[in-house]
């Protein structure tokens, strides 16, 4: 039986469809009867639907570059343990 750790380890493999077809029904069933993995699924294929039909915007430099710091910093950091 999945838990909802489960789900959540593999929610991306089940909404883009390609989760082992075992794995598949299993995860379906869970969210028949978990009603909180039913919101978290709900929510996120209606969030991915809303982002889907939007012009793709670009990011400002400054923050483009905010991001790229941070992800250099958490790098090296995890380079470095």
């Amino acid at each position: 039986m999945l838990t909802c750790k489960d789900l959540l380890a593999e929610l991306n493999t089940y909404l883009d469809d390609t989760a082992d077809p075992n794995l598949r029904q299993e995860l379906q069933k869970h969210v028949n009867e978990c009603p909180n993995c039913w919101v978290v699924v709900d929510t996120t294929q209606k969030t991915l639907r809303v982002f889907k039909g939007m012009e793709p915007q670009a990011i400002p430099a400054s923050i483009e570059s905010r991001v790229m710091k941070a992800l250099e910093r958490r790098i090296a950091d995890q380079n470095r343990t």
